[in-house]
């Protein structure tokens, strides 16, 4: 697996982990299949043993069951030990034990802003799934959360697996050469940036299919689909455009309009995916002859010091047989737009294009295209362009193309660096703070408040 460096972490005096001290995980209530995936490779920096604390029930079965198929699989199988504490003092308990220094919280969102700051105030590290924060109440306890985790000297960081895909970052690397030309402004009718996320309720995760929680389907536990997806689409308008730039969230965003619409969900759908003969009753007043209907989908437009862009997520039940997700992404230039495609004529795979404005003399263009390229394949070598009918695809070499589960390891990889440096980024914390209020306000906006 190739590890590819999306962002570095500076380093600092304070030292969070040293070299004979492995970190030691705490995973918090894992309703979410990410916390397992965190624990689908092992780490020379952490400790074999993960002590978990959570309430009984399905959730934790489901999360036990897929940490140990990783240390049963046939290749390169994982060693972790799970030590389980199911009380309903589970989160007291945790804080009392602090059997270890970092938390892994991917699960209901609609505690998870509560858990991250419970954790923060311990003094315990936090790697946290998206979304830290689903309404505006929550946006404010997490900008506490960071001031309170900056106070007690410990690190609050979100999973943001898409910086590590090979199509994102190279539209980022392409978007800031000479050929790109610069950033349009754009406009709220033709934005400068443009991305459209499509995910699936049902679909297989290492080899066997989902089991979701009812609550997934419940915008008050689970958030809307404009705070929740949105998150990776935000935070990758935010680095691709401004990387390592401070971002003010009070000053330099700007939502223009929002909105939101619903997926709607059959008993049989809901039943398939969620294992579960009813809805339950947290679920009935969005529920109408027998059609449940849960506001999944979203799309935000809005200025990040002063460039338009617009973002958008659809969720459908399942995905036509030999699909999956799907993303689409433009960054529009003054020269030419860097494009990642990911429809049927790329059998539903990324795939990244450099298309020329029109009217562009294209043998002269491509003579600076060229000699972006050498500074591609300065750090990625191997990358190849080849013509087409609209310009250029980015020819990728298969050992960038790292799947999605894997991204997981590759962002704790990142996180125990940071930890080893004994801060993030000057710009992380600003960003993410900026992010979720991009998200929570965009929300409130959709509903009209």
């Amino acid at each position: 697996m190739v590890i590819i460096a999306a962002t570095s972490c500076n380093s600092s005096k304070e030292k969070v982990q040293e070299k004979d001290n492995r970190i030691k995980l705490i995973t918090l209530d894992p309703g979410h299949f990410h916390s397992a995936l965190i624990q689908k490779s092992m780490y020379d920096e952490i400790d074999p043993v993960v002590h978990v604390y959570a309430p009984e029930g399905q959730e934790l079965t489901s999360h036990l069951n897929l940490v140990e198929s990783y240390n049963t699989r046939a290749e390169n199988p994982t060693s972790w030990k799970e030590n389980v504490y199911t009380g309903t003092d589970y989160l007291d308990k945790m804080i009392q034990d602090k059997a270890g220094n970092v938390v892994v919280i991917a699960g209901n969102n609609k505690l998870k802003t509560d858990y991250i700051s419970r954790s923060v105030e311990a003094g315990l590290n936090v790697l946290a799934d998206k979304p830290m924060a689903i309404d505006t109440e929550g946006f404010q306890k997490l900008v506490k959360a960071f001031e309170t985790a900056e106070k007690n000297k410990v690190l609050l960081y979100d999973v943001m697996t898409e910086r590590f895909e090979i199509n994102s970052i190279l539209q980022k690397e392409f978007a800031h050469l000479p050929a790109f030309g610069e950033l349009e402004k754009g406009t709220p009718e033709n934005p400068s940036v443009t991305k459209v996320s499509v995910h699936h309720f049902f679909k297989n995760v290492s080899g066997k299919p989902l089991v979701r929680p009812a609550w997934f389907f419940d915008v008050k536990q689970q958030g809307e689909g404009i705070t929740d997806i949105t998150t990776h689409l935000v935070d990758l308008v935010q680095w691709e455009v401004f990387p390592d730039q401070i971002l003010d969230y009070k000053k330099d965003v700007e939502i223009v309009s929002a909105k939101r619409w619903p997926t709607t969900i059959t008993a049989e759908q809901f039943g398939k995916v969620t294992l579960k003969k009813e809805y339950p009753d947290y679920l009935k007043a969005d529920v109408k002859d027998g059609i449940l209907s849960t506001y999944s989908n979203g799309e935000i437009n809005y200025r990040l010091k002063g460039i338009h862009a617009k973002i958008s997520v659809t969720w459908d039940f399942q995905a036509p047989e030999g699909t999956g997700d799907t993303h689409f992404s433009v960054m529009r230039g003054t020269r030419s737009s860097v494009v990642i495609k990911q429809g049927k004529e790329q059998s539903f795979k990324p795939v990244l294009y450099i298309e020329p404005v029109k009217g562009t003399d294209l043998a002269a263009y491509e003579k600076d295209l060229l000699a972006d390229l050498k500074q591609i394949n300065a750090k990625y070598p191997g990358v190849e362009l080849k013509k087409n009918e609209t310009g250029w695809e980015v020819i990728i070499p298969e050992k960038y193309k790292v799947g999605h589960e894997d991204h997981f390891a590759q962002v704790t990889q990142k996180y125990l660096q940071c930890l080893k440096d004994g801060k993030l980024p000057d710009w992380e914390v600003p960003n993410m703070i900026a992010k979720y209020y991009t998200t929570t306000k965009a929300r409130e906006v959709a509903l009209g408040k």
